[in-house]
């Protein structure tokens, strides 16, 4: 167990953590067929994953206001609600790599904590159904701060993890992670596999990119300070 400062690795959830892209270009498309509005389509869907919901749905159709953008979100909840249930295929699944470098993480000393534009019912069912749940010491979510790229979300992990913003890491996939770590003084790391290009994570300047989590753990540590794993297969 390492000395020293508390120090906290935060991540986001979708498509950095979990490969949920799937069930939300799914749930998107649905809600606004309901609303009977022509479905977005995949691209379009994934360009504002990580927004506060009722801001993804207006971006994707700015025609779309007021009672009509809550009716479309509540369809979005209910059917994510059906696919994440019994019978949709099981889980949304990890990423690659994902278990073993929270694994890591946790054995070197670091605290770790989630800040995700997902709902709390969403984010608590997939933590749990990956057996997850109690491996973060903050769990941030669309409902309980203003959406990213808002910084108050990853103040509020960081703080609740004990630590402060020099001793803490935001890691994402979408320009809106990275704004958010911005706007909170705090250091970013950009992950490659996710739902934004590589040109746009780079315009928006993290402090690293990273292709696999099997890079992240030499990242923090020249962000953060050293950090002694072993690398759990």
């Amino acid at each position: 167990m390492a000395s020293g400062p508390l120090r906290v690795v935060v991540f986001d959830l979708d498509g950095t953590l979990v490969d949920s892209q799937h069930a939300i270009v799914a749930s998107m498309r649905a809600a606004f067929e309901s609303q009977k509005l022509s479905p977005p389509d995949a691209s379009q869907v994934r360009s504002v994953i990580g927004l506060p919901l009722d801001g993804a749905i207006e971006r994707i159709n700015p025609d779309v206001r007021g009672l009509q953008t809550q009716r479309i979100a509540e369809a979005f909840k209910h059917h994510a609600h059906v696919v994440q249930g019994a019978g949709s295929g099981g889980p949304e699944p990890l990423m690659p790599g994902a278990r073993a470098v929270l694994d890591r993480l946790e054995e070197a000393g670091l605290l770790l904590a989630i800040a995700t534009g997902k709902g709390r019912r969403g984010l608590i069912s997939v933590l749990e159904a990956h057996g997850l749940r109690n491996r973060f010491v903050s769990l941030q979510s669309a409902d309980d701060a203003p959406g990213k790229p808002d910084p108050t979300m990853l103040r509020q992990a960081i703080s609740e993890a004990g630590a402060d913003i020099d001793n803490a890491v935001m890691i994402g996939d979408t320009v809106f992670d990275l704004q958010m770590a911005h706007n909170a003084g705090v250091r970013s790391v950009a992950v490659s596999w996710g739902y934004h290009g590589v040109a746009h994570l780079n315009a928006a300047k993290p402090h690293a990119l990273i292709d696999h989590f099997d890079q992240l753990d030499d990242v923090v540590s020249n962000l953060l300070g050293p950090i002694t794993t072993e690398k759990v297969s």
